[in-house]
């Protein structure tokens, strides 16, 4: 697939007020500073789209960008991260959690998790309540070139060993890094291959 356009739609934190949901719907969503907007304006080569930051949780809505014209790409709040408010961590958050479940037109969730540190806890229970709900899921393995190859492996099968504890099979899962441009054709063509399935059905 390749990206043409890329226009920014709607931010709201009320999920009623997104666009309607006509159009074949792939979300971002990982701990906050997991590189996910980095890794949005790489998927798109527009470095201004989503906006990154040092300081973590600075998404806070539920961001649209519609592209080519043909799907919507979505930006979603990180979660667990501990200077918002208990009420909001209870739970991952009800703007996460009604976007996941109640978005009808959501092809697939993006998980992003940081290859660097060992299995979290609550990426873990994320993808454990993501599967339990029936939300199409992929793994993306993030900051790949901040670790050497052999130990960038050894950390990805660690997390997939604590993931078979609870799963029988594995979602799919791709290896990125928004410094070296990698992954990407991985992502783009697993949504062209989701959005062609979509339209044959």
């Amino acid at each position: 697939m390749k990206i043409t356009t890329a226009t920014f739609i709607s931010s709201y934190a009320d999920v009623k007020k997104c666009p309607a949901p006509d159009k074949p719907e792939f979300a971002f969503i990982g701990r906050s500073n997991v590189g996910k907007s980095s890794l949005i304006n790489m998927l798109t080569n527009n470095r201004k789209l989503a906006k990154t930051s040092v300081k973590p949780g600075k998404t806070q809505t539920i961001n649209h960008f519609l592209i080519n014209e043909e799907w919507y790409l979505v930006d979603l709040p990180g979660y667990g991260y501990a200077s918002v408010s208990k009420s909001t961590r209870e739970g991952f958050g009800k703007m996460i959690e009604e976007y996941t479940t109640k978005r009808e037109n959501l092809d697939c969730l993006f998980i992003l998790i940081d290859p660097r540190v060992e299995p979290q806890k609550i990426d873990l229970s994320f993808i454990g309540w993501a599967g339990a709900q029936g939300i199409p899921i992929a793994i993306v393995f993030t900051k790949a070139d901040k670790l050497k190859k052999n130990e960038l492996q050894k950390n990805i099968a660690a997390f997939q060993r604590a993931l078979l504890q609870t799963w029988e099979e594995l979602p799919p899962m791709m290896i990125t890094s928004s410094e070296q441009k990698a992954g990407r054709e991985d992502i783009l063509e697993f949504i062209d291959d989701v959005i062609e399935k979509g339209s044959q059905s």
